[in-house]
């Protein structure tokens, strides 16, 4: 053998023996988490579950930082799970000082650690996966706990928790950052809930109720501008939607802006005049903003586009039969002898009065509502026409 080909064999020994020393650590981190923290955690034994588990930290640490195991899958699998069980067997030991020993950034290590390997090719990206939906079975129960016990602050960072473990696999936690959101807003922290909020709006996440509970929470921030930001985008996919034009009317009502509640409708209309559910719509809106004659106006838009239409005659009915019975209960609360009882009352007729003919329309296309029926009769028998109320209480009782 000469003297080149001795030289190369102890060159190839040598590179040998320092990949063999660097992978070392990382195999070493491996044995003490699988093979001796992991039987001790589910024998119970707590002390020698503990010993291993900072020993498997010391060594998975000399790994991720050594530049030939830093990218190793196996390496940020291992990180992610070991930093992980140390909030795992904090918790579950009731030893919140152990958890402290992974630092006060041990739960980023986790979740960036998983977050790392996941990019690294096929190898491990199981592991790295039923590892994640572990973390997260066990962070969604305790979450739940705290949340029934009305610790929402502690609820809400473990929900917060339970969806960057989601986000480290590529998958959004639609229920975990909702459920994190509705806890910050239970607590006040009302600009950490938008935030949530916003990003479930942005997936359409449960229809327009994100993007609601965003702008809602957004105008309890003060910030206005961003709750109309919300709802304008919301409403490019959903342009009709009751909620959204009311979560748009109450935001420039917050705003000290009537005009602009009113012209936010003006300019709903605009944009599909002959729309038939937009002017519906509007006229529930005007319903529960108490503005019983533009509420009137809109239903009406609405049947002169489709008299047939359904829901627009039960509605102005109903609505018609509230506003007369409040107008005439604002009569009866008159002092005997003001010369406005006369005037209310005869305002309460006229309004039963417009009531009866979308009811009447309506009870022809749905003759077995017997709560329109009974609404019928009571209205005609107010109204002295005892003919027509016997027959439709007739109608009533046969159902």
């Amino acid at each position: 053998m000469s003297l080149r080909t001795i030289g190369l064999c102890f060159l190839l020994v040598a590179i040998t023996s320092v990949c063999f020393a660097q992978k070392k650590n990382e195999t070493s981190a491996a044995v003490e988490f699988k093979n001796r923290f992991m039987p001790a955690l589910a024998k119970g034994d707590m002390e020698a579950a503990k010993k291993s588990l900072i020993s498997a930290k010391e060594f998975v640490d000399l790994a991720a930082a050594h530049p030939d195991t830093k990218d190793s899958p196996k390496t940020m699998w291992l990180k992610g799970e070991i930093y992980s069980h140390f909030m795992i067997v904090g918790i579950q030991d009731q030893d919140m000082e152990f958890v402290k020993l992974a630092g006060e950034d041990g739960l980023d290590q986790s979740i960036n650690s998983f977050a790392h390997g996941y990019t690294l090719g096929k190898k491990y990206k199981t592991n790295i996966e039923n590892s994640v939906y572990q973390k997260i079975v066990m962070i969604n129960t305790q979450a739940g706990m705290l949340y029934n016990m009305e610790q929402y602050a502690d609820a809400a960072e473990l929900y917060s928790v339970q969806s960057r473990y989601s986000a480290a696999i590529n998958e959004l936690d639609s229920s975990a950052i909702y459920n994190a959101s509705l806890c910050y807003e239970k607590v006040e922290n009302y600009l950490a809930a938008a935030e949530g909020y916003e990003r479930l709006a942005k997936v359409s996440y449960r229809g327009t109720k994100s993007a609601i509970l965003a702008s809602s929470a957004y105008r309890k921030t003060g910030n206005i501008e961003k709750a109309k930001e919300i709802i304008a985008d919301a409403r490019k996919n959903y342009p009709t939607d009751r909620d959204l034009l009311l979560e748009l009317v109450n935001t420039n009502i917050d705003a000290g802006d009537a005009a602009g509640a009113e012209a936010a409708l003006n300019d709903a209309i605009a944009t599909d005049p002959m729309n038939k559910q937009l002017h519906y719509t509007i006229g529930t809106i005007y319903i529960d903003l108490k503005e019983n004659k533009k509420a009137e106006a809109a239903l009406n838009k609405a049947l002169e586009l489709d008299p047939d239409y359904l829901n627009a005659q039960y509605q102005l009915g109903a609505h018609l039969v509230t506003w007369a019975g409040n107008v005439k209960t604002e009569a009866n609360q008159l002092k005997f002898g003001d010369p406005n009882y006369n005037k209310l009352i005869l305002q309460s007729g006229d309004t039963y009065k417009r009531a009866l003919i979308p009811l009447e329309k309506y009870i022809i296309s749905s003759p077995e509502d017997k709560a329109v029926l009974t609404i019928l009769y009571q209205l005609h028998r107010n109204l002295g026409n005892s003919e027509k109320a016997l027959e439709y209480k007739r109608r009533a009782d046969a159902l």
